[in-house]
């Protein structure tokens, strides 16, 4: 890791306009491993400013052009993969394996998807007697979150450079080391000065600069419900398109013809994956009356087998938000098959793997995202009503359908008030649309669906 002092701003290295640091702590040892500049508004409209002037000869580079760009930036990422890996560890606590095969792998594939379409997507086609051009939105402001640092950045500013955009992110205060190194990859595949930007700083300050600035087209953030929430309606006053990817509680529902075991395992190892810190994550198992205590049975038994096997929340808030939500639920009545609120290690922002029986659709920890290695096991009757319980939230970001048929599945699934459902364990898909409905968000991340939120239509009539 190479930190650095200043922001990344029309292709350097500059200096912030104050003097103010955020440190950045390991969530193992609670260590401050380094210091980045804490932003300003002064900082964001310098960054805007840069990618305004940008703007004009980005946009006009070919697809072509700009898909070499984007294939020069996966080879720099692939290139730079165990330092990824390592620089994630590092400020998020992710166990390096789990770094290794998912932080730095999943955003390399992302970009190359980028890299593809940019050469092959349609920016120009004929309706009748019309051509209808599709062109870059503008100004790309950029909020990611830490708990996938480099994905959501890649996620963002990938699509938005191959629509020929240009971007200033501000990333999360926890993990902003992996959006350094994501600068300086930019730097390295040779994109124009300009069109991408780093900001670093605090939510409140850097992050409400960003979304309020009049030089900025579009807006894409990715976090809680309710700062979207706020972020939405500062763009509807200015009338600035946004694209939301909010929270999620998100239902894993095992119909009675399901392979039981498989279904349990691989539904407890969702959750547990990333520390529980993924807003698409399973977090609320749905299973048949007549199989239900042998479910509880699974879970528990593959929840102990997690033990120190996954990393830290990310930070002492994080960990007192999930032991928080962890006492509610004891406190409203549902039982504790594993795990609790007790850190099991004395040093580091750590949860145990944590179970829940006996959950009521009503409970706080069934209705509320935790973000946390937390998982709640509810009972439905029959489809229907596992249906009602599936849809029975503000949110519908992700979930999860298992059945002995695959067209039993798809057809449970098609019920479902969500953006995307996993079929008996379906595999991630970097091309497929991401996003929620209701309150999990507006908008879609990946694939084309992902690319035409930076895209806006012009049509010439002949």
């Amino acid at each position: 890791m190479k930190a650095h002092d200043g922001m990344y701003i029309d292709g350097a290295w500059r200096p912030a306009a104050s003097g103010e640091t955020i440190d950045v702590v390991n969530p193992v040892d609670e260590q401050v491993i380094d210091r980045v500049p804490a932003g300003t508004a002064a900082d964001v409209d310098t960054a805007v400013r840069a990618a305004r002037a940008a703007l004009p000869g980005w946009a006009a580079t070919p697809p072509a052009e700009r898909a070499a760009r984007l294939g020069a930036l996966r080879d720099v990422l692939v290139s730079r993969k165990d330092e990824i890996a390592e620089t994630v560890t590092a400020e998020l606590g992710s166990p390096l394996a789990f770094s290794q095969a998912v932080h730095a792998a999943v955003p390399i594939a992302v970009a190359g998807s980028y890299a593809e379409l940019a050469a092959t997507h349609a920016f120009e086609e004929k309706v009748g007697n019309s051509t209808v051009y599709q062109e870059p939105i503008g100004v790309v402001g950029a909020i990611t979150p830490w708990n996938y640092p480099l994905h959501q950045i890649v996620a963002k500013v990938a699509p938005a450079l191959a629509a020929g955009c240009t971007v200033v992110l501000k990333p999360a205060e926890d993990t902003p080391l992996t959006a350094q190194l994501f600068a300086e990859a930019v730097d390295e595949a040779g994109i124009p000065a300009g069109v991408f930007n780093l900001v670093t700083g605090l939510g409140p300050i850097a992050g409400q600069a960003l979304a309020e600035h009049p030089g900025v087209d579009l807006v894409s953030f990715t976090g809680s419900t309710a700062v979207g929430r706020q972020i939405g309606a500062t763009a509807g006053a200015a009338v600035k398109k946004v694209a939301l990817e909010l929270g999620g509680k998100s239902a894993n529902v095992i119909l009675p013809s399901a392979d039981l075991a498989k279904a349990v395992n691989v539904g407890v190892a969702n959750v547990m994956s990333n520390s529980g810190q993924t807003c698409s994550a399973w977090t609320r198992m749905l299973v048949h009356r007549d199989q239900y205590d042998e479910a509880v049975a699974l879970a528990s038994t593959a929840a102990a087998k997690y033990g120190d096997r996954i990393g830290p929340v990310v930070s002492a808030k994080q960990q007192a938000r999930v032991r928080s939500y962890i006492e509610k639920g004891v406190a409203e009545g549902a039982r504790l098959v594993a795990g609790g609120p007790e850190s099991p290690s004395a040093q580091g922002y750590f949860i145990s793997p944590t179970v829940f029986a006996d959950v009521t659709p009503d409970m706080t920890i069934a209705q509320e995202e935790i973000f946390g290695p937390v998982l709640s096991l509810l009972r439905y009757d029959d489809e229907d009503d596992a249906v009602r319980i599936a849809n029975g939230t503000v949110y519908g970001l992700a979930g999860a359908v298992w059945a002995g048929e695959e067209a039993e599945a798809v057809a449970f699934a098609r019920r479902l008030e969500t953006g995307q459902v996993d079929i008996n364990g379906g595999r991630f898909n970097p091309r497929a649309p991401f996003g929620g409905y209701k309150q999990s968000g507006v908008g879609r991340e990946l694939g084309a669906h992902g690319l035409s939120e930076y895209l806006q239509t012009k049509s010439l009539q002949f």
